[in-house]
């Protein structure tokens, strides 16, 4: 039987300069994203201790009371997602709420007040995952072979990324979903969780992705699927809530700028003879359109707008 578990790949190689172990790394995950679209990723640049204890803060947010919690409800103004504390509404297929938060300096923020230490822990933590998301950028941009810093002057804007921390509700009904199925919209997700529920669709069957110590989950987005044409997955993913007992992560999101026209590259189309598999869009346009989720969701979760709307046809 064919081994369905998600690779876990040791960054320390590209920290400590060690050729052989950052060429077999890549190896490792362009496998990874051709097969899966998800890995996970150890000795990352972000302190595990640092990360496990923005959760456990996040953790001290989500039982509080009601109205303390909407006291950080969203402002005006974000672009894609608005910064803030949300609980999803009874008719979403989503059950959870969740404090979405900008980069430190962005205006859009708005910090709860309880527990007080968040913020300065936050304003830590954020720096450390927009740098290993620079470093896996450029992981990505070798394992596509794309020109030297492609990836990095294509995708230059940080200002739109974000930090989305996730508390799914207990359920008495196995399976329930806390986040229902679906790709995500973004260039790619770190995910750090400490429990079990986060899976993955390959080959029609659901794979749980394992919570390993200090690692963070990375899953790939449309936007990597339609520039590669195919070559690298955005994969299906969801999460299962727990019985008895809320389950708890937070994840951030590498996002483009808002007026980014994403279309496959001529790398894997003209230049070796395929047609592009993809219309392009501006990126804008497409996250407003996957969000309108939140505001009207379909009556069937499988009618649920996804990248395949500019899928050409074959």
């Amino acid at each position: 039987m064919a081994d369905t578990s998600i690779v876990t790949v040791d960054l320390s190689p590209f920290f400590n300069g060690d050729e052989s172990g950052m060429k077999d790394a890549k190896e490792v995950i362009t496998h990874a994203c051709s097969d899966y679209g998800f890995f996970q990723i150890v000795n990352h640049g972000v302190p595990p201790s640092l990360m496990a204890q923005t959760l456990d803060l996040f953790k001290i947010f989500f039982e509080l009371p009601n109205e303390e919690k909407l006291k950080a409800s969203p402002g005006e103004g974000a672009p894609f997602t608005p910064a803030g504390y949300t609980r999803q509404p009874d008719y979403s297929f989503n059950k959870n709420e969740y404090l979405t938060m900008y980069p430190p300096a962005s205006s859009f923020n708005v910090y709860p007040d309880n527990p007080p230490e968040l913020k300065e822990v936050f304003e830590e933590t954020f720096p450390h995952l927009m740098k290993t998301g620079l470093l896996v950028e450029s992981i990505l941009n070798d394992c596509l072979g794309l020109p030297p810093n492609f990836l990095k002057e294509f995708n230059h804007d940080r200002s739109g990324d974000f930090l989305v921390a996730f508390r799914y509700f207990p359920t008495n009904d196995a399976g329930c979903s806390g986040v229902s199925a679906h790709e995500d919209g973004n260039f790619f997700t770190f995910v750090f969780q400490d429990a079990d529920g986060l899976e993955v669709l390959k080959d029609g069957v659901w794979i749980p992705v394992i919570p390993i110590e200090g690692g963070l989950v990375v899953n790939l987005g449309d936007v990597t699927q339609v520039l590669s044409n195919n070559k690298f997955k955005s994969s299906t993913h969801r999460v299962i809530r727990q019985e008895v007992k809320s389950r708890y992560s937070f994840a951030y999101f590498q996002n483009l700028e808002g007026e980014k026209w994403v279309e496959p590259l001529p790398k894997f189309t003209e230049e070796i003879g395929e047609a592009a598999k993809y219309r392009g869009f501006f990126y804008k346009d497409f996250i407003a359109m996957k969000k309108r989720i939140d505001t009207h969701p379909p009556s069937d979760p499988k009618d649920i707008f996804s990248v395949k709307h500019y899928a050409i046809p074959t």
